[in-house]
């Protein structure tokens, strides 16, 4: 089948890369893409992102199958003009996609569906927000409701760094309009834990799990990120606790879904804390995690198109879902400047280098500039190895990062470290 991929990053380089070894597949597009997508898809520019557009491409290429990478074009209602037109297309629809594009819906239906999470309060009120801060001790957590490209997540540490936070959401400054409305929740203690589920809108495959790094610096120090790096590693959750997420968590979620109407099908991404208390949602995702996926793609030992293409029609498949037992780690190389203003246009070197370790470089923010490859986003590379253990899959994937060049990089050097505590 021809598989149509919409958007441009490091995630959809992945998906890209890993269809493309799909026996099910005999094409792959990629819109927009990236330069690294045209190693192993075909690039189109659509006109623009509204869904309009990317159905008329979908038309043009006589693509089979339409796989979402980011959150934008579900939350616009990609899915429902698809689906409306009788193109398979895979993620939820407008209306199941507020889990990820309200923070606000989704911890009212984590309420109405007994999913554990953190107490919080919502508002849109800056003085009613500011009285809400006497509920909770700190440091204490302040999201903004819509979304804010992972940088609407503010950990403040006294009462005096909350209300600045406030005052920068409710104003714009420090995430747009995404910030006209916000969540205030209690801290929790414990150990991230990012796990997705692939559902056909009545049942969910949980992947393997995985963790990301959300801040900027070793240590986990520093203003958070995208991402700076993520590894997926099987250990990283004994059976018990993946019983305990998939009945608590995934299920109910899926159940409660469709129990109101609108059910969701498309990868679901638990963001988790490992508390005392047991497995609590930090958020909801509603689409692969970003470099979540680039890790757990490169452990995939399947048909992934085969397994996408039975979601996408309604009937997931255990039976199709495999992954190898090596873990695998994916570090991200950053631009000089991220999260906050970033440089772009640094010219890039090494990537053949790298890639001659046997490492696999997902491009994330580059382009072609007068012949030469460069800088043109936060998150420039994820590169991604594995090994015959964790230790082994780290060691791999440093030595790859090695030969990389470009002015300004900035590469967390604790990547997987967590997991080597675990045992």
């Amino acid at each position: 089948m021809k598989v149509l991929v919409l958007g441009s990053g490091g995630r959809e380089h992945a998906i890209a890369w890993r269809l493309k070894r799909s026996p099910s597949v005999s094409e792959v597009y990629v819109a927009p893409g990236n330069p690294g997508c045209e190693a192993v898809a075909t690039c189109l520019k659509p006109s623009s992102t509204t869904p309009v557009d990317l159905l008329q491409l979908a038309e043009s290429t006589g693509a089979d199958l339409t796989v979402v990478g980011p959150e934008a074009p579900l939350v616009d209602g990609v899915v429902d003009l698809f689906e409306s037109k009788g193109r398979l297309i895979f993620g939820p629809t407008q209306a199941a996609a507020q889990l990820e594009g309200s923070k606000i819906f989704s911890k009212r239906f984590m309420e109405r569906a007994g999913i554990p999470t953190a107490r919080f309060v919502s508002t849109s009120d800056p003085a009613e927000a500011r009285k809400s801060l006497d509920q909770f001790d700190y440091p204490v957590v302040i999201k903004a409701d819509g979304l804010a490209a992972g940088k609407g997540v503010v950990i403040s540490p006294d009462r005096r760094h909350a209300e600045e936070t406030l005052d920068g959401m409710f104003s714009g400054a420090l995430v747009g309009s995404a910030g006209g409305k916000v969540v205030i929740e209690e801290f929790l203690t414990g150990e991230e834990v990012s796990f997705i589920g692939l559902s056909d809108g009545e049942r969910v495959l949980p992947l393997e799990p995985s963790q990301d790094h959300k801040t900027i610096y070793e240590g986990d120090q520093g203003p958070n990120t995208g991402g700076m790096g993520a590894y997926s590693d099987s250990r990283i959750l004994p059976q018990a606790q993946r019983d305990e997420v998939m009945r608590d968590v995934m299920e109910r979620t899926v159940q409660q879904m469709k129990a109101e109407g609108a059910p969701f099908r498309g990868f679901l991404y638990a963001g988790l804390m490992m508390t005392a208390r047991g497995a609590m949602v930090l958020e909801f995702n509603v689409r692969l995690g970003d470099p979540e996926t680039q890790a757990l793609l490169h452990r995939m030992d399947c048909d992934f198109g085969a397994v996408l293409h039975a979601a996408a029609s309604g009937q997931v498949r255990p039976e199709l879902l495999k992954f190898k037992q090596d873990p695998s780690v994916c570090v991200v190389l950053a631009a000089h400047g991220y999260p906050g203003k970033v440089r772009t246009g640094d010219e890039i070197t090494g990537i053949a280098q790298a890639e001659a370790t046997g490492a696999t470089v997902f491009h994330a923010g580059t382009k072609m500039a007068d012949g030469k490859l460069v800088t043109s986003g936060g998150r420039v590379l994820g590169v991604t190895h594995s090994g015959a253990t964790l230790q082994a899959a780290i060691d791999n994937v440093y030595a790859a990062c090695a030969p990389i060049r470009f002015d300004g990089m900035q590469i967390r050097r604790d990547i997987g470290a967590k997991g080597l505590k675990r045992w």
